[in-house]
């Protein structure tokens, strides 16, 4: 007879190792399967609403742990929300913008020994972008963060850009944007009071 024939242990259908390396994708799939977020948002539809707004990270690289550590406590927050009983939806977002990716791109155009005009230029940001956009995502969604993953904003969309532009002309109709002699620091401004 064998020692563990003589120990009274407990029957269950659980795996002895927890193998979270396999358990999870299929659990994140599972979710996917059910429309976990949806249902979420559903239940909650017309109660007071809780909205974490989001600002987006650079779509230049695979995310790092800042990136995870930012991403996991808003979900928390978004998720607890929830379950309070509020409508809390989360649409995640990317800047395409700036120097981050176009410094990038211009470090990969060098070392193909190519010089590109403003358009190529432009046109490789884009795609590079993009790319990460949806290298980042999968990495986002396999932490486990919730949310409206096939419909980012994003801002490179014409869409966005648009909206940008009307809301600076409303800024600059209603006199709040000028040319002035010397530029002000935010956090001056906002300590100071004064403009």
């Amino acid at each position: 007879m064998e020692y563990k024939d003589t120990l009274n242990l407990p029957q269950t259908s659980f795996s002895m190792r927890a193998n979270l390396a396999t358990k999870e994708p299929e659990i994140l799939d599972f979710w996917d399967e059910i429309g976990l977020y949806q249902k979420t948002l559903a239940r909650n539809k017309g109660r007071k609403s809780f909205i974490l707004h989001d600002g987006p990270p650079y779509s230049n690289g695979d995310i790092h742990m800042g990136h995870a550590l930012n991403k996991v406590l808003k979900d928390m927050i978004v998720k607890y929300k929830s379950l309070r009983g509020y409508y809390a939806p989360y649409v995640p977002g990317w800047d395409n913008h700036g120097l981050p990716i176009e410094n990038k791109v211009v470090e990969m155009v060098k070392e193909e020994g190519l010089e590109l005009d403003r358009m190529e230029l432009r046109r490789r940001c884009r795609d590079y972008a993009f790319h990460f956009v949806d290298v980042q995502r999968q990495q986002f969604k396999r932490l486990g963060v919730r949310g409206d993953w096939e419909n980012p904003y994003l801002t490179l969309n014409n869409d966005y850009e648009a909206i940008i532009v009307k809301v600076f002309s409303e800024l600059v109709a209603g006199g709040y944007v000028y040319r002035g002699a010397e530029t002000h620091s935010l956090v001056y401004l906002l300590s100071d009071g004064s403009g």
